[in-house]
């Protein structure tokens, strides 16, 4: 077992760089990991593309109830991504230990819902599944830093997240044939997203190596532990400090998918046991870019196909608030969701990896991550209370005016960042 876990160490840290071998630019240690999220993405998405229908529609709750359990949904993983990026890099880059472990409490979690009738029950083991959500996000991203050369991270990570997308496409399609298939449809949907879960924990014990080393020319020695406080010091890089704020600025701007998703059948009239189908436009429009764009960040820089890619975003917004209605609108905002997604979350992480070391890739992740993440929860709540206050669309568009006000805003805090390998 330690000869076998020797010999996929020593793969992962050095990819083949002969001519005309693609393994160089993904290396096979991203693929597995890819193949984790893939399963995982599956069961997650299954849960998602009901959740918001179960409990407005199902369980009665308001606008205002649904922002604050959509802001648990995504804060409460932002609050322990630290921990989890950390934990990874003091372990000795025992990521994937840490990551496991964020694997495995959301494969617990899916089950629990079975169980979970009442929104305190809900938002319990929302917490709990976001909780491995933060503590496996930084872990995996690090990995893939690790494991890639520089040059080519953007491609990497967009290879991982094409991957990542294709379970969140599959996933609202296995809600929908199980909805249409049982009588007791969600608790059906929460079973099935529990079994799931469990094989992507067991492809990863399986298949992704235990240690990952830089992927460079050089093999640098092993570094120290890395303390709690040299983590947090990590913001006195120019790179990442600018980095952390541009990605905070605009996660005050994003209005989460649920949310898009409740306005768009709204405004569509679109039957209930249609609505699990709205992610697969995001979804499929994500799988289709997230490579090119991630081989286009490669090129131009991450950091402008990261700005570019909320300008996307505003025009979806846009198109929300237009006039235009119907099945081709919903389409149109879709497919500039989808290719908001592409060009900026994989995209962000590997603008992160070349700011900071090596030996703090975990910390590094963690921090713009966790910084994105609690803005987002930010406006989750800003956002479900201005729904129920002012309606829908009012909401949308004070918004889509934020966002441009931020967009600008962030392009005169990067612009004078300079992209620099780790």
């Amino acid at each position: 077992m330690y000869l076998a876990d020797s010999r996929s160490t020593k793969a992962a840290a050095a990819p083949d760089t002969r001519p005309g071998r693609r393994s160089a630019a993904v290396p096979t240690t991203v693929l597995a990991l890819g193949a984790v999220s893939l399963i995982t993405d599956v069961s997650s998405e299954m849960v998602t593309a009901v959740l918001p229908l179960y409990v407005v529609a199902g369980l009665g709750l308001s606008p205002l109830g649904f922002g604050l359990l959509d802001g648990i949904n995504n804060g409460v993983g932002a609050l322990v991504r630290l921990v989890g990026g950390h934990l990874a890099d003091r372990g000795g880059r025992r990521h994937k230990v840490v990551a496991g472990l964020g694997y495995g409490l959301s494969a617990v979690c899916k089950p629990l819902l079975l169980l979970a009738h009442t929104i305190p029950a809900i938002s319990v083991v929302l917490a709990a599944d976001r909780t491995g959500k933060g503590l496996r996000t930084a872990p995996r991203d690090a990995m893939i830093s690790l494991a890639t050369p520089p040059e080519h991270r953007g491609r990497a990570f967009g290879v991982h997240r094409a991957m990542d997308t294709t379970g969140a496409l599959l996933g609202p399609l296995v809600a929908f044939a199980v909805l249409r298939a049982t009588v007791d449809g969600y608790d059906a949907v929460f079973a099935v997203s529990g079994c799931v879960a469990v094989l992507g924990v067991l492809v990863l014990v399986l298949f992704v190596p235990r240690h990952i080393a830089p992927a460079t020319a050089v093999q640098l020695p092993e570094p120290a532990r890395p303390l709690l406080r040299d983590a947090l010091g990590l913001l006195r890089r120019p790179e990442l400090r600018r980095l952390t704020v541009c990605a905070t600025l605009l996660g005050l701007t994003t209005v989460s998918d649920s949310f898009l998703y409740l306005l768009l059948s709204r405004e569509g009239d679109l039957p209930a046991h249609l609505f699990p189908l709205l992610p697969l436009g995001t979804a499929a429009v994500f799988l289709l870019l997230a490579f090119p764009l991630g081989a286009l960040a490669d090129r131009v820089g991450s950091r402008q196909l990261f700005l570019a890619g909320h300008g996307v975003l505003l025009l979806g917004y846009a198109m929300v608030l237009s006039p235009w209605h119907g099945a081709v609108a919903v389409i149109a905002v879709l497919v500039t969701h989808g290719t908001f997604y592409a060009a900026t979350d994989g995209v962000l992480a590997a603008a992160t990896a070349g700011a900071v070391p090596a030996q703090h890739q975990g910390a590094g992740q963690a921090l713009v991550g966790t910084g994105q993440a609690l803005a987002r929860f930010a406006c989750s709540l800003a956002f479900g209370a201005a729904w129920s206050l002012w309606g829908g669309r009012a909401a949308l568009a004070v918004t889509a005016a934020a966002l441009a006000v931020s967009a600008v805003v962030a392009s005169f805090v990067l612009r004078t960042s300079d992209e620099v390998p780790a």
